[in-house]
């Protein structure tokens, strides 16, 4: 059964509940607002404070919530999916996450706070705006604001984002082949390795132990980006596009489509003519 988007976001201000199961597929955006707290996340301690933000993408990994001194907190959890889906290509999204899985916790300044605070009410008074024409594009473009508004503040704190040892190294080569477009053509962890003269294991468990994500999930979501944006071009028919991202067959790449956008793609363009958009937000 499809669930909408105003079901699969989020307002909350309950920290405890981070961890739940409803958010497994979420990254939670959260702010302290008053008072301090501590969590376990990938097997490390982190305490929170008051003007702290944190990023968590892997909500399950999260255990040991301790909360002190009237801790308040305001949060968004979204999908996964959504959020990358949203975003553009661009090296600083993949690499921050690489960094905030490391260190989820961003300390900003009184106005800072202020503005990420604003971005989570803007969509907290808009998720059940359901009747507005472009709803999707709005939460989209609000959705969009708030992670902006995080590469801003990370990146203020963080002028390397990556270690400069042989698993920084191995990870931002990595990175640096994808946002250069080879998951067009190249979707196997072998192809990668080789590049990088290491071995298939050892890449996916460097990448896994830097992002909490396989190396074959970073592909992926690289080449759906590129599929989603063929897609709703129309230049191209679907046969033309399989041939342009080397699929070995039509059939192929519709099991491609269905297993990551969760829709084939001659659906995915029929749902876009219909709608005159489509945005891939309904998850099963």
């Amino acid at each position: 059964m499809e669930r909408h988007l105003h079901e699969l976001i989020v307002f909350s201000e309950e920290f405890s509940l981070v961890n739940s199961p409803t958010f497994y597929d979420c990254v939670v955006h959260s702010i302290c607002t008053e008072g301090t707290g501590t969590f376990l996340y990938n097997g490390r301690i982190f305490k929170m404070s008051k003007n702290d933000i944190v990023v968590i993408s892997h909500p399950r990994l999260v255990t040991e919530i301790r909360l002190y001194d009237n801790f308040r907190c305001e949060y968004i959890a979204a999908p996964d999916k959504i959020l990358h889906n949203l975003l553009p290509a661009n090296n600083y999204a993949i690499q921050g996450r690489v960094s905030l899985f490391d260190n989820p916790i961003i300390t900003v300044s009184d106005i800072d706070a202020a503005r990420f605070r604003t971005d989570l009410t803007n969509i907290k008074n808009r998720i059940d705006n359901t009747d507005h024409r472009f709803y999707q594009e709005l939460m989209g473009s609000l959705l969009q604001t708030m992670v902006y508004d995080l590469f801003d503040f990370h990146a203020k704190t963080n002028n390397s984002i990556l270690t400069t040892d042989r698993i920084g190294y191995i990870a931002t080569q990595f990175f640096t082949l994808i946002e250069g477009g080879r998951p067009k053509t190249q979707r196997e962890v072998s192809h990668y390795a080789k590049q990088l003269n290491v071995t298939p294991k050892y890449l996916s468990d460097t990448i896994k132990r830097v992002t909490g994500v396989s190396a074959s999930t970073h592909i992926n979501n690289a080449a759906i980006t590129i599929v989603l944006e063929y897609l709703k071009d129309n230049t191209m028919s679907v046969s033309q596009i399989a041939d342009e991202m080397n699929f070995s067959s039509l059939s192929y790449f519709s099991r491609f489509c269905v297993k990551h956008i969760g829709i084939s793609p001659v659906k995915f363009r029929t749902a876009g003519t219909k709608n005159n958009t489509y945005a891939p937000m309904l998850l099963a």
